[in-house]
């Protein structure tokens, strides 16, 4: 049997720009917020639309082609791995994280681009 991974695939739209931060000389993170939307028909066949934010993290080199490459809405096809990690707040409560780290991804083409080329 093959090795189960920790692999998580999203296409989405960026809701925000990535907040890129350089945390040491050379090196920088990126946090962006994905938006992916399912739709459904519910018990009257009205057709809803379910929409998930994912907080996403892309380091390094990533995390510099995610600042020179994603705006706001744009339209992208990412994968990573799902880490879920904890921290003590100000208030001295505990508090949970659950993100995407980001290895790859690729700018989709969006309706901006799709008119044009029609």
């Amino acid at each position: 049997m093959n090795t189960l991974k920790n692999k998580v695939h999203l296409v989405g739209n960026l809701g925000f720009d990535p907040e890129v931060r350089e945390i040491a000389k050379g090196r920088k993170v990126a946090r962006l917020s994905v938006a992916t939307n399912d739709s459904y028909r519910n018990a009257s066949g009205e057709r809803v639309t379910d929409t998930q934010w994912h907080t996403v993290v892309a380091w390094g080199q990533t995390a510099e082609m995610v600042e020179r490459l994603l705006r706001k809405g744009s339209p992208v096809m990412l994968e990573g791995r799902l880490v879920h990690r904890s921290y003590e707040a100000k208030d001295g409560s505990k508090r949970y994280i659950t993100e995407v780290v980001m290895n790859n991804f690729q700018l989709l083409p969006g309706k901006r681009e799709e008119a044009a080329a029609a």
